[in-house]
Order: C-alpha cells, then structure tokens, then sequence
C-alpha cells in the first residue's frame, strides 16, 4: 500500500522556499504517528528541509546528484520506481514529497493521507490536483482553529479506485 502524505493549502501550495508556510503541531503528530516504522521516501530538497533525520523510519533519498551522500537511517536512490524496490519490504511505505516527487508518486501510489489547510498562501511548490475520476474519499475529520494552530485544516483520506 504506497501512501501519499501532505499537508497543502486549499490552492494545493505546500511550502515556499523549501520551508513549510504554516506550523500545525498536530499535524506533525500525526505524521509522526502514521510514518514511524516505516521507510518514507522523499526528494533530495525534502531531505535536507528536515530539521533531522527522523528517528524510527528510514529515509528513502531521490536525487539526480550522482555523488549525493547522507548520513543516518539513509538509502539515497536516483528514480521513484528504485525507491519503490528499496521499500518492498514495507507494507506501506509513505511518500512525503516534495511537489515534484508527489506528482511522479500520484499515479503509482495506493492511498492519499491529506491534511488541508483550509487557507490560500503564496508558495513555490504545489500538490498535484486529486482527480475525484481515480480518487475516492474516504475519510474526513475537521480540526478549528486554536491558540496553537493558526489555521483550521481537514484530515481527508483517499483510495484509488478501481
């Protein structure tokens, strides 16, 4: 089961100079409690956006840098269909960008995990747009507002239909 997971605004932005546009501390719980114990496959600019190598998964790397090396729980692949290979032995290996990975992934990928951010900001990197055709919803839990979480957001689950 290869899922796709992000967070994007309700104009699909998800981040602007390789830095996210909003702080959502229960989404990142959330991400985290999702991806632990599993590989998650990311963008070379992804990877080094992380604050660290994040502790119980491992990191799946794509990057066209022949010579790229990181250090920690780190596989560094050059195509998704390698990452993919490097993850079979996870049952649901996650993809967690960025915008670039995510639209190689989108038709490969079993299952959308999407936080969306119920505002419009300005960004440099977008979610490819989730066709209702080849996706289906099947889950939505709604979050306001607080004192920790500037803006109200939606977890929606999606399946690939058959």
């Amino acid at each position: 089961m290869i899922t796709i997971i992000a967070a994007a605004a309700e104009n699909n932005a998800l981040g602007k100079d390789n830095d996210l546009v909003w702080h959502l501390p229960d989404d990142f719980k959330r991400f985290k409690e999702l991806t632990s114990d599993h590989h998650i496959i990311m963008g070379r600019k992804t990877f080094e956006s992380l604050p660290k190598v994040l502790p119980n998964r491992t990191h799946i790397i794509i990057t066209r840098r022949e010579d790229y090396k990181a250090v920690g729980n780190c596989i560094v692949v050059h195509s998704l269909e390698t990452a993919l290979k490097a993850a079979q032995s996870d049952p649901q290996p996650f993809i967690i960008g960025g915008g670039e990975i995510y639209r190689l992934a989108i038709g490969v990928a079993d299952k959308i995990e999407l936080t969306r951010v119920h505002t419009t900001v300005e960004a440099d990197t977008f979610f490819p747009e989730i066709d209702p055709k080849k996706w289906e919803l099947i889950a939505k839990e709604h979050h306001r507002a607080d004192d920790r979480h500037k803006y109200s957001f939606s977890y929606l689950t999606y399946l690939k239909r058959k």
